[in-house]
């Protein structure tokens, strides 16, 4: 059997929500500068690589980062929580990426992981 390799990608954005159904200082307007890790698992191609850091990069870019960097987040994702972001980007790249984790961090001490389904 084949080895696999994980391979983490990071990537940042800003933006703003509120949480519809929280009572607290969430549930008003604020924003975060989130950081997405990405973590993608396969076997090594013939290449040598299991897939090209640029491909992970123009993937998400162009899916998740280029729709919710600046964007107010309840606009895209319904009650805009960490997980319910993280659902959204796992629907976005799913297909497109041999994806097997999400982390997401609000600030540097939350932030939480989504495997799939």
């Amino acid at each position: 059997m084949a080895e696999k390799f994980k391979l983490n990608v990071k990537f940042d954005f800003a933006a703003s929500h509120f949480l519809t159904k929280y009572h607290g200082k969430c549930e008003n307007l604020h924003g975060h500068n989130y950081k997405l890790i990405v973590t993608v698992k396969d076997e090594i191609k013939d290449d040598g690589m299991v897939i090209d850091y640029k491909k992970i990069k123009e993937i998400v870019n162009s899916q998740v980062i280029d729709h919710l960097d600046h964007k107010h987040l309840n606009d895209i994702v319904e009650n805009p929580s960490s997980e319910n972001i993280l659902i959204w980007i796992w629907d976005k790249i799913s297909s497109k990426l041999p994806l097997t984790k999400l982390t997401l961090y609000e600030t540097e001490n939350y932030s939480c992981e989504y495997e799939g389904e």
